[in-house]
This record gives C-alpha cells, sequence and structure tokens, in this order.
C-alpha cells in the first residue's frame, strides 16, 4: 500500500480537535467529529489491507489480529498502567470503582458497553471519566472482529454482492443511528447510539466503500475536480469542527457531514492539490504519525488535572496540558508504539503473550477494586466517618416513582404521614421532589397529616407537556400529569406541592448542558426557545387549573446545583486537597442560573405559594455543599436525605396551614 503523508496529515485534523474540545475550549464546539473521521480513515487503511492480502490470497486471521495487536495494545497498555497511581491518589472511592471497571472493560474492548451502561441518570460526569476515550477503540476493534469473518465468508459470492451486503448493513445502521438520536430521544438511547458499535459501524463502512472503490479505481483524472471536491471536503470537515456542539444530535445523518468530508478528502486529495498540501505539512504529519499516543494520553491528563484541583482551570493551563498530551505522545510512539510494530525486535509469541498478561492484570485489578470498594470504601487512602457516609444517601424510589400508570391509585404512589382516608395533600415532580420523600414524610408524621406521592424522573408537574425523552413516552409524564390533576380534585385536597428541577426544562446547567427539551405538542419542535415557551404555558395552565379548583399551590424552588459530585467534593476536603469555600457553588451563580424560571413563579406570586430554598442552604457568599462532617447532597443537584432534613421546618409550617 502506498504511504500518503496527507492521511497522516488528516489524521492530525482528526486528533487535535478532539484534544482541544475535550479541554473545553467553547470555539471547537463540534471537535468531538475527530473521532468520526478516525473512524473513516480506520475503515479505509485497514479494508485497503485486507482486500489486497484477498486478492492475492495471502489473507490470515492471525496475522491480521498480530497485526492489530501490534497497533492498540503496547500504547494502551502504558497509558492505563500509567493511570493507575494518579487514580488511586486522587479519585474519589465511587470512582476508583468504576476506573477499576472501566480498566477491565479495555483490556478486553468493551469499554464503549461499560460507559454506555454506567453513564445513567445520576452517574458521574462524563468529563470525569479517565478512560471515557477508549470507547472509540472499543468499537474498532468489535468491528474488527467482525469485519474480516465477514469477508471471507462473503468473498466467495463476488464484489457486487460485498458490496450489497455492506450497504444494507450501512443504510441500517444510520437508520438506527439517526431515529435513535432524533427520534427516540431517551437518554439511554441516545447514548448507546453514541457509544456501540450498531450505530456506529456505517461511519467506518463509508471507509470500506472508499477502500473498495481505489482498489479499482485511482484518483479522478481531472485537477480541477479534485482540487474543488477535496477543498469540498476540508470545507466540510472545518463547519463540522466549528458549527456542531454537544446538542447536535450524534450520530445521526448531521454525522454524514464530517464523514463524506473525509470520504471526498480520502478520494480526491491528490498530490499538488492545495488540500493535499496543506494535509502533506511535516508538522501535521508528525502529528499524524503520533495521533494515537495522543488520542490516549490527552483525556487522563484532563481528567486528572480536573479532579486534582476540582475548579475551572485557566485556558493557559489547558493548553500546557494538550502539549504535555503531545509531548508524552512521541514518547510512547517512540519507544512504546515503534519498537512493538518491529517484527524483528517482538515476536509474535511475545505480543500475544503481552495481551494475555495485560488481560489477567486488568482484570484482577477491575475485580480487586470492585470487591475492595464493597467491603471497605478503599479506607487506607480516606475514611469517611458513617456520618459522612449516610450524608450521601438520598430517598429510594419504592413504589412512589416511575410507576406503571395502568395500576390502581394506591400502586401509581405512596402515602406519606399517617394512613388515613382522606388525603391532605400532594407531592409531585421530577427526582428533585423524590429527593424531599423521606423529610415529607416525617414532618407529615409529626402533624398528623396525608400525603400522596407520585413522580417519574425527568418528568415536569406541569400539565399539557410533553417531554423529548421517549422514556417519558413510555411512563407518560403527559398523562401522569393529567391523573394527578384529576385524583387532586376528586380527593379535594388542601394543597398540591410541585418540585423539580426547574432549570433542568429552561436552560440547563451552568454550562448550558443537561437540558431537557420540553414541548406544548408530543411532536415538539423540541428546542431550548420552545421549551421555555412551553414552560411558561405549562406553569400558567397548572396554576389555573388548581386555582380554579380552590386548591392552593405550593411551587419548591429548587436547592442550589454544585458543580462537583458530592463524594467528589468530600474526598478532597478529606485528604486536604481542597476546603468547603471551593468546592461549593457561588451564590450569584445560582442565582444567575436560577433567574429564568423564577420570573415566571414570581409573575404569579398572588396565584401561587413559592417556597424559595436559595436562603436555607446559602450565605452570603456561597451555598455549601455541606458541613465538614455531612453532605447536604447526593451529588451534585439532588439532595440527601440529611439535606432535605433542613427543610424539615419549612414544610412542617405548610403542612399545618389550614386552607
Amino acid at each position: 500500500m502506498k504511504y500518503r503523508p496527507e492521511i497522516d496529515g488528516l489524521r492530525a485534523f482528526a486528533v487535535l480537535p478532539v484534544i482541544l474540545f475535550h479541554a473545553g475550549f467553547q470555539w471547537l464546539g463540534g471537535g468531538f467529529v475527530g473521532v468520526d473521521i478516525f473512524f473513516v480513515i480506520s475503515g479505509y487503511l485497514i479494508t485497503t489491507i485486507i482486500i489486497s492480502e484477498m486478492a492475492e490470497d495471502s489473507f490470515s486471521l492471525i496475522n491480521f489480529y498480530e497485526r492489530r495487536a501490534r497497533r492498540i495494545l503496547p500504547a494502551l497498555f502504558f497509558v492505563t498502567v500509567a493511570c493507575m497511581p494518579f487514580a488511586w491518589m486522587w479519585l474519589a472511592p465511587s470512582d476508583l470503582k468504576d476506573f477499576g471497571n472501566s480498566v477491565a472493560a479495555v483490556s478486553i474492548f468493551t469499554s464503549n458497553i461499560f460507559f454506555w451502561s454506567e453513564l445513567g441518570y445520576f452517574a458521574p460526569t462524563a468529563e470525569l471519566q479517565p478512560l471515557l476515550h477508549t470507547w472509540s477503540l472499543a468499537v474498532e476493534e468489535q468491528y474488527y472482529i467482525l469485519f474480516p469473518i465477514f469477508l471471507i465468508l462473503a468473498w466467495r459470492l463476488g464484489l457486487n454482492w460485498i458490496l450489497i451486503l455492506l450497504s444494507i448493513v450501512f443504510i441500517i445502521s444510520l437508520g438506527t443511528a439517526h431515529w435513535a438520536t432524533t427520534i427516540a430521544s431517551h437518554p439511554k438511547i441516545i447514548s448507546g447510539a453514541f457509544f456501540l458499535l450498531p450505530t456506529r459501524g456505517w461511519e467506518l463502512l463509508i471507509g470500506v466503500f472508499i477502500a473498495f472503490y481505489l482498489k479499482y479505481q485511482s484518483f479522478p483524472k481531472s485537477f480541477t475536480f479534485n482540487q474543488i471536491t477535496s477543498f469540498i471536503g476540508f470545507g466540510m470537515i472545518l463547519f463540522s469542527i466549528i458549527c456542531f456542539d454537544q446538542r447536535t444530535p450524534f450520530p445521526s445523518l448531521y454525522t454524514l457531514i464530517p464523514t463524506l468530508g473525509t470520504c471526498l478528502i480520502i478520494l480526491s486529495a491528490a498530490p499538488n492539490t492545495i488540500v493535499s498540501k496543506i494535509l502533506s505539512f511535516p508538522p501535521l504529519v508528525g502529528i499524524g504519525l503520533i495521533s494515537y499516543s495522543a488520542y490516549l494520553w490527552h483525556n487522563p491528563l484532563l481528567v486528572f488535572a480536573r479532579h486534582r484541583f476540582m475548579g475551572e482551570l485557566s485556558d493557559a493551563i489547558m493548553i500546557m496540558l494538550c502539549l504535555a498530551s503531545i509531548l508524552l505522545a512521541y514518547f510512547s510512539w517512540r519507544w512504546v508504539e515503534k519498537p512493538f510494530r518491529n517484527k524483528t525486535k517482538t515476536s509474535r509469541k511475545m505480543i500475544f503473550s503481552l495481551f494475555a498478561c495485560g488481560l489477567i492484570l486488568f482484570q484482577f485489578i477491575g475485580f480487586f477494586s470492585y470487591k475492595t470498594y464493597l467491603a471497605n470504601g478503599y479506607s487506607s487512602r480516606v475514611e469517611f466517618s458513617d456520618q459522612l457516609k449516610e450524608s450521601l444517601k438520598m430517598s429510594q424510589w419504592g413504589n412512589c416513582f416511575n410507576t406503571d400508570l395502568n395500576h390502581s391509585a394506591n400502586e401509581w404512589g405512596c402515602l406519606l404521614g399517617v394512613q388515613k382516608d382522606t388525603i391532605d395533600y400532594i407531592l409531585f415532580g421530577d427526582s428533585h421532589a423524590l429527593a424531599l420523600k423521606n423529610m415529607i414524610d416525617q414532618a407529615a408524621e409529626l402533624n398528623k397529616i396525608s400525603i400522596f406521592f407520585t413522580g417519574s424522573s425527568g418528568c415536569i408537574p406541569f400539565l399539557g407537556i410533553h417531554p423529548q425523552r421517549s422514556d417519558q413516552l413510555s411512563n407518560n409524564c403527559y398523562a401522569l400529569n393529567s391523573r394527578v390533576s384529576e385524583f387532586a380534585k376528586l380527593e379535594n385536597i388542601r394543597g398540591i406541592i410541585l418540585s423539580a428541577k426547574w432549570t433542568f426544562y429552561t436552560n440547563g446547567d451552568y454550562d448550558g448542558s443537561s437540558q431537557q427539551f420540553i414541548a406544548n405538542s408530543k411532536n415538539g419542535p423540541f428546542n431550548k426557545a420552545k421549551s421555555i415557551s412551553a414552560f411558561k404555558t405549562g406553569f400558567n395552565k397548572t396554576v389555573d387549573y388548581y386555582n380554579n379548583n380552590d386548591i392552593p399551590v405550593y411551587i419548591v424552588s429548587q436547592p442550589p446545583l454544585q458543580r462537583y459530585p458530592a463524594e467528589l467534593a468530600y474526598f478532597q476536603l478529606y485528604k486536604g486537597l481542597n476546603t468547603l469555600q471551593n468546592i461549593s457553588i457561588n451564590k450569584n451563580e445560582f442565582l444567575a442560573i436560577e433567574k429564568l424560571y423564577k420570573s415566571f413563579f414570581l409573575e404569579r406570586s398572588s396565584d401561587i405559594n413559592f417556597i424559595n430554598l436559595t436562603d436555607e442552604f446559602c450565605d452570603v457568599e456561597i451555598c455549601p455543599i455541606g458541613t465538614l462532617k455531612e453532605s447536604f447532597y447526593a451529588d451534585t443537584n439532588h439532595l440527601s436525605i440529611i439535606g432535605s432534613e433542613k427543610l424539615h421546618e419549612v414544610f412542617s409550617k405548610i403542612l399545618l396551614t389550614k386552607n
């Protein structure tokens, strides 16, 4: 296979945006498309080698897997081992347990499945997972386990049938990806589309189709055509990197822009074209040569820095970390990658022995991490007091939450307080309402009050609202709101208490992420502007309904959102790496993020009873995550049982109110 320096330059254009994107530089909002560029390049290069050998009847599966092992394993294992001491020093107990499990998953190329299963609603943020980026390696290796076997079986059918079968797989894979990220819209389905092979395989297949084309054809003969086409492809990639962001459905039809752009470059960046000259620029080619190691190093460096310093790292520090990943990449390329690729220095036996030893070691580390976490939470590193451990717990779901609406009235929620024939109040909302359950149960029991509680994750307690999440299409948030409203009217209750993470539906978290789009129609449209409009419309409709039925409405503001998971914050605190002041959110920051939804509530202040929690959790400067001995939070935004108990007096006054 003839060496093409512009392909290495293209690798540089893939890895650099990924590194800068993970470093948090907002002007590269679509830097994540670098992974998609890698997929196309990989599909092209590997398929070219396979079909060339198959055409010569010299292809061997064992030789193929040996080449993959030489290419992938040494640097991957080296970086993974290098991460271990820093993980031990700086990761909180549950994060260290997850790290150990991810190490085990990396060794058998299933880290994409592991991260898909772990990054759920209550999981740590993705930017705090040192080995998260290895998901793409897992996708590739899973693909290369299956693809050569397919070619061996299908080769006798002829080229036309091979391309027909691959085209069918391509269409199904792309169609499934687009459905999962734009229509289904359940967080678990979206993350599955992002992490898993069935919805990523089509990107590698673009490279496969290029390889088949160039096997039998050369570059188009028209220099002008090549010039224009390669320039268009280059522009498509740049457009994706600059204009896409985390809100762009991915992977989906949008992903065709960077992947087809890569396709056009590989097909038409002939020698002497402008794009070929740009991509063949020696510094870019050099970065492309070490791009695999650079990709491996960058995420652990950035993640461990975030764990260690627990704050917004300056651009200067982030640039230094990005440069450090390039320097470390050169080191591992020169002294790890190259020697293991040299068959005169490392035999096949040595390569497979390395894999076997790494597999055993990393599986043991995963097992040891999990068992040690369950046994004592790594008490040799940091010993949380029993008081602190208890304070990190949140109210459990039980039979109160995310239940089937087809069940009878006493099975789609539960009774809090005293058990009696009449219901005094209803508590309804999303998981923020769930966080209040234990405290309200105690307050209701002390005051001889009966409260019916129900709710669902991501379900805003407003009438006429349709969340975009598909689990709320099945759990049916719209129907749940209707049933609650009918139930409230029939029970002649003294009031309804609504609690939710309100910013979840208006403007997301501090950086604008984690927003749940809602709409007044089941089919949307779903976007930020429509969500804000639907929020206001749904709020007014809800208040009008309950006011018209003489049911007082109590709306609870959300507690201050913290930037860091509670366990990580207290690990830093107990290790002496940080202070309570630094790990808690600034009050003015929180006031700014909740300003929008509060403005809607205050407009109807005469029609509702607004319970503002800010003063209950904040002092003049900060909203503490807790005290030195106990946490008010279970994660970044859900109150722990201990935290909710701070509101006991507030809710006791509500429950004693006679209407």
